[in-house]
């Protein structure tokens, strides 16, 4: 094997392969909230060529009927569904159509989030409320739909919990969801724990950054600001969408039945990077480009 000349952390397999035997979720059903775009539906994708039938939510319609296209070609059944995770309602809706379509999933991915900038001082009561809203309690509804229809047809399941790693470490111009997948992160320690018992596994998977053609115009615009973010990582490269897929199948998978309870971060190593002289501190505000605040 060729050595990789590049340093930092070599490159990832190409897209299409797999570390899972082929089929590995033949015969299983995967729903996937968020999953019409970005990582959602790279986390989808990959589930998709083991075999899996997948269910994609989303709250904008506009995003899965592409995506039902560009998913149907890899390898299971699938079916779109729009879904407002805030609403207990519509999930209870979508685990119909689920259920008639495909059966009870398997596998749950909670990756539907909302998520901006702002310095905590100007940030609305509706802003808070929304994220929130999405992020926590979205989460842990589609959570507990998921366990509700486990625990009384008796089948064993997972779930996959998207997070973010300022849950541990605070996230300064993201009060709102950091705080939010703080409480996700709660929740795949306190839900492993409650559903265990019933072969449930909860677990959690974190992102580091990972480009991709679906980011929000915040964060483009952030990258867009900054050169080479490749050497700001400690692996001296970005990850790759499908890197976040593969870990999420593996969690899932009938390799990791004994893992719960566990998030599993893959940002190689960034969020971990101290430097030996700390940096100087540049308020939020003036890394946003904003003014002094005014009531």
């Amino acid at each position: 094997m060729t050595p990789d000349p590049t340093p930092g952390l070599p490159t990832p397999p190409p897209t299409g392969t797999s570390a899972l035997p082929p089929d590995t979720y033949a015969g299983t059903t995967v729903l996937v909230t968020g999953g019409g775009t970005g990582l959602g539906k790279a986390v989808a994708a990959e589930f998709a060529r083991l075999g899996a039938d997948l269910v994609v939510a989303s709250r904008k319609e506009e995003h899965l009927k592409a995506a039902e296209e560009e998913l149907s070609g890899l390898g299971g059944r699938v079916l779109a569904v729009p879904c407002d995770i805030r609403d207990p309602d519509r999930i209870t809706g979508l685990f119909d159509r689920a259920e008639a379509a495909f059966g009870l999933p398997h596998v749950l991915v909670n990756n539907a989030a909302a998520n901006f900038p702002v310095p905590a001082e100007d940030m609305s009561p509706n802003a808070w409320r929304t994220v929130v809203d999405i992020t926590l309690n979205g989460t842990y509804y589609m959570a507990r739909e998921f366990a509700r229809r486990h625990l009384a047809a008796r089948t064993p399941g997972s779930i996959v919990n998207v997070g973010a790693s300022y849950a541990w470490t605070g996230g300064p111009g993201y009060a709102h969801s950091a705080a939010a997948k703080a409480g996700v992160k709660n929740l795949v320690e306190t839900l492993a724990v409650e559903w265990g018992p019933y072969g449930i596994q909860v677990n959690g998977l974190v992102p580091g950054l990972m480009p991709h053609e679906d980011m929000t115009a915040d964060i483009r615009a952030n990258l867009d600001r900054v050169r080479a973010a490749d050497v700001r990582q400690p692996a001296l490269r970005v990850g790759q969408p499908r890197e976040l897929g593969w870990a999420a199948t593996f969690l899932a998978s009938p390799y990791a039945r004994f893992i719960s309870g566990h998030t599993l971060v893959v940002d190689g190593a960034n969020w971990q990077r101290r430097d030996l002289v700390t940096p100087e501190v540049v308020p939020i505000r003036e890394q946003l480009g904003r003014g002094p605040f005014t009531p």
